[in-house]
Formats: C-alpha cells, structure tokens, sequence
C-alpha cells in the first residue's frame, strides 16, 4: 500500500530523521569539496571509450555481409549506445560534471542519442520523477502511464494486457521515454494545452526523424552493398539499449521493499523527509564495477536518488556511509541480485495485471487520488534535482 507518513511507516522521531538528514547534508559536502581530476578523467575516459566502441562498431559493419562481422559490429554499437544513455547522458544531464565547466560536458548542452528531446527529458525525469519519487499522483514514472505498477491505483480490465503492453514498453523503451513528457493521461483528459501539445510533438518528431535518418539511412547507405545487414545491426542495438535501460531503470523503482507513497506526504515535507523518503522510494542491485558502469551507476539507486547531482563514480563510496546509516537507524536498504529484482519487479507487474480481489493479498484501501499534477500545482523544485526548462513550453 501507499504511505502518508514516512515517519510513522519507519517509527522514527522528528529529532532521529533531521539527525538523518544532516549527516546525509555532511556526506554530500564531503563529496562536493572533494570532486576534482580524478572525477574529471573519469567521465573523459569513459566518453572516449564510448566513442571508440561506437566507431569500431560502425567500421565492422562495412563487412556485415558476414555474419562474424555482423554479430561483433552489432556488439560494439550496443555496447556504445548503452553507455552513452547509461553513464554519460543520463548523468551529465542530472548536473553531475557541471562542476567542470566544460561546454561539452554540460547538463546544458548535452544531447543523447535518443528520441527524446534532452529538454523534455530534463522536465520529466530531473523536476517531476526525482523531486516526487514513487508519489501516486505526482511521479510520472509509476507505470509510465501503461502499467499498474501499485495496488493503490485502480484496477481496469485494460490492466489485463499489462504483459503485453511490459513487453512492447521494453523492446521500444527509447519512444516510451520520449512520449513521457506529453503526460497522455492529461490528453486523454483534454487537459493538455494544445499549443503546449503541439510544440512538444514537434521537438519528438524532429528527434525522432534525426535519429532515423542517422541510424537506419545514413550509415546503411555508407556501407554499400551491405545496406540491409548494416540496417537489421542499427535496428537491434538500439533494441538492445531499449531493453537493457527498461530493466535497470525498473529494477531501481519497484522491487519488493520499494515503496510507494500518498500526496499527503509531501505536506510541509522538510529536507531530510524527502531525503528518508528518496530511501525507501528506491532500489539497488548488487554487481561488479563493469556492470555498475554499464547501468549508469544505477545499481546505486538509492544513492542517485539521494544526490542526483554528485558524480555517478563516487556513489560506491556513498553506498557505504548510506548503508551504516541505514543500520544505525533500522531503515531499510532495498538490494540483492539483478536477476532478482528484475523477477520481482515482473512479478508485480503479472500480479497487478489482476484485481486486487484475484490476489492472494488483502484488499488495499481506498486509492489514494491519482489524477497527474500540473506544474503550477506542484510544490516547487530542490536545487540538487539538475537543472531544466521546458523549453518546449516557453518556445
């Protein structure tokens, strides 16, 4: 079910959750003063070997004709977008390297190979998903507007599809993401201004065009005789980061021990609720530097959530402080095993396919409201968030 009070759900005194929420203050300060060249080579080392990956993989499908080259050409190019989603675009577009002051590494400037617009990306994901993690009613991200993914929203017999419809979300993740913004449920509602409308389905079109024409006409054509292998190479590795950014992201949101919560949470919700808040909201999962890299850090959820805006390769280090905090308090620290909180997260997204009456769980309460929020209705943005404009509502 959804909470109210995360207070009460983790029977923590007022005076234990601001001792929280200093110490958290103190480690992001820590870290704050200590970013320097060694962050800095980090993320250039890590861009550069994106390129690298993604230039090797395009030069190995001039021979795709054959499939060793097409296999390993394919490989090479999943590899590349997937870090560049992952570990550089996400993370540079929260703020983390903004520090730098380096024009091309800037949350300002950074333009992902996607279909969504960075801009609306910003809006949806920096400002509403991060500033209201998990909140019915405010988080977007709850379903992406497709699944039932909490048994406090209401059941409808199109939840029956809710295999299907996980199933086409994963495979074509990268246009589920670039509608996201839009907010459908708003149009469907006819609450959404038309002229707004209109100008964020123009900005989609032209990223969406930009990127067919880069990856399915483009580099084909350059390949020659070779056109159509090249195209069935560029059209499963964009799969392949489809599917790949679906399941971290969702591994992060809804696990088991990932909790929901209520409007009403958020009334006078001072700093160190919303940092207990992002806590219980988030999920981690357990692996080896390779693969932490590989999922844009987001093994590390809970600390993400914690500090959006602090350098993705220093939340390891985090985790540890995060954990004995977590200990010390008996708050819970969702984590375990990919695989594990990936059949979890299926689990539930099977289960609330059914009412709640065809579950083995008691009946939930009385669903909260659930109605999606405008942003002049929504309590204003945390600074450490990342920064964005919806230049799609001001152009």
């Amino acid at each position: 079910m959804a909470y109210a009070d995360v207070r009460e759900y983790t029977h923590l005194t007022d005076e234990e959750v601001e001792a929280i929420g200093r110490e958290l203050d103190e480690i992001r300060a820590e870290v704050e003063a200590s970013r320097g060249q060694a962050d800095r080579d980090y993320v250039l080392r890590i861009i550069a070997l994106q390129r690298r990956l993604a230039a090797a993989g395009r030069i190995t499908l001039f021979a795709s004709l054959f499939p060793p080259a097409w296999l390993l050409g394919t490989a090479l190019l999943s590899s590349a977008k997937i870090l560049e989603n992952m570990e550089i675009g996400h993370n540079t577009m929260h703020g983390q390297w903004d520090w730098m002051n380096d024009p091309e590494v800037h949350s300002s400037s950074w333009e992902w190979d996607t279909t969504q617009p960075a801009e609306q990306w910003k809006h949806s994901h920096n400002y509403i998903h991060h500033q209201f993690t998990n909140v019915l009613g405010h988080d977007n991200d709850v379903g992406y507007g497709i699944l039932r993914m909490s048994r406090d929203q209401k059941w409808t017999p199109y939840n029956l599809g809710q295999p299907v419809y996980n199933a086409l979300l994963a495979l074509f993740f990268e246009y589920g993401v670039a509608l996201h913004d839009l907010d459908i449920e708003a149009i469907r509602k006819g609450e959404k201004d038309p002229k707004l409308l209109k100008r964020q389905l123009k900005q989609i079109g032209d990223k969406i065009g930009k990127q067919a024409l880069k990856d399915y006409v483009v580099y084909p054509a350059l390949t020659g005789p070779a056109f159509l292998s090249t195209l069935t190479a560029n059209i499963t590795s964009n799969l392949v980061r489809n599917v790949w950014a679906y399941m971290i992201i969702f591994c992060g949101h809804f696990p088991d021990g990932a909790v929901h919560f209520t409007e009403e949470e958020l009334e006078d919700e001072t700093r160190a609720e919303w940092y207990l808040r992002q806590m219980l909201g988030s999920a981690n999962f357990e692996g080896g530097k390779f693969l932490h890299i590989m999922s844009g850090q987001l093994g590390y959820q809970i600390e993400h959530h914690l500090f959006p805006d602090l350098p993705s390769n220093r939340y390891a280090e985090i985790s540890v402080k995060v954990k004995d905090i977590c200990r010390r308090y008996g708050i819970p620290y969702t984590t375990g095993p990919l695989h594990k909180q990936y059949g979890q997260t299926l689990r539930t997204i099977m289960k609330l396919s059914l009412p709640n009456r065809r579950t083995k769980d008691n009946p939930a309460p009385p669903a909260p409201r659930t109605r999606r929020l405008r942003d002049d209705e929504r309590p204003g943005r945390r600074h450490e968030l990342g920064r964005w404009t919806n230049a799609a509502a001001t152009s």
